[in-house]
């Protein structure tokens, strides 16, 4: 009878743990301009010109040649650099459809949305 109750619960604690994870996905979807299918990389970077093509090539490597197929997207946005990363950005996302630029504003607009679904789904 004592298994049977603590099954119950965990059980019913699991289940809560779906339907919990299931509205946040749809949270996500309708309050954000991101879909569901995989997972977005946003990197903000500064004066990073030296290193900024090589970490960008080695992971669009991983994702076009490798097993990391989730990562749908990766959203770069520039901090205001005074070299030539912006220019670098910008070829990059010529090259690779799945390299986005996005100004600090827009990516600070999505993580708020992300947080507010956050606060929300908790309440």
């Amino acid at each position: 009878m004592e298994n049977f109750i603590i099954n119950s619960i965990l059980w019913t604690l699991a289940l809560y743990g779906l339907f919990e994870l299931i509205k946040q996905i749809i949270y996500m979807c309708t309050y954000t301009n991101m879909k569901a299918d995989g997972i977005y990389v946003i990197v903000a970077v500064k004066n990073q010109e030296e290193r900024i093509e090589g970490f960008l090539r080695s992971s669009l490597f991983r994702i076009l040649y490798g097993k990391e197929d989730y990562i749908k997207d990766i959203i770069v946005t520039d901090l205001g650099s005074s070299d030539k990363t912006k220019e670098i950005l910008c070829k990059m996302s010529e090259d690779y459809e799945c390299v986005k630029i996005a100004n600090w504003k827009e990516c600070k607009s999505i993580l708020d949305n992300i947080e507010s679904v956050k606060e929300s789904a908790t309440k």
